[in-house]
């Protein structure tokens, strides 16, 4: 019974990032569902960033495109929910303010 979730288990998990994705896209999500998605994406975003940079080869890391794919299709979803929900609620949540504010740095102009 261990070897069928061992060689089935990354074609679960695949399936079910396709499912949240979609579901990202499709269903209203509160702001605390977007912004600690949007944190656990940004934590990810900095590991990958990390994991390639000291990769000591090539093939050390043959799954980067999958990774890059995955990890893009996640943030393009969130970016899609975050903009129904400011579209929706006129509030975008707190990482989206806080970053902003970085950005801008309280002037807007």
């Amino acid at each position: 019974m261990k070897s069928i979730f061992v060689r089935f288990g990354g074609d679960i998990g695949i399936g079910l990032l396709i499912i949240v994705v979609l579901g990202l896209i499709i269903i209203p999500v509160p702001l605390f569902i977007i912004d600690s998605l949007l944190a656990v994406n940004l934590m990810v975003s900095t590991l990958l960033l990390m994991v390639v940079m000291y990769v000591p080869g090539v093939v050390s890391l043959s799954t980067f495109p999958t990774l890059l794919l995955f990890t893009t299709l996640f943030r393009l979803s969130l970016n899609i929910a975050s903009t129904k929900a400011i579209l929706l609620t006129a509030d975008a949540g707190h990482v989206i303010e806080a970053f902003g504010n970085l950005v801008v740095g309280g002037n807007l102009v």
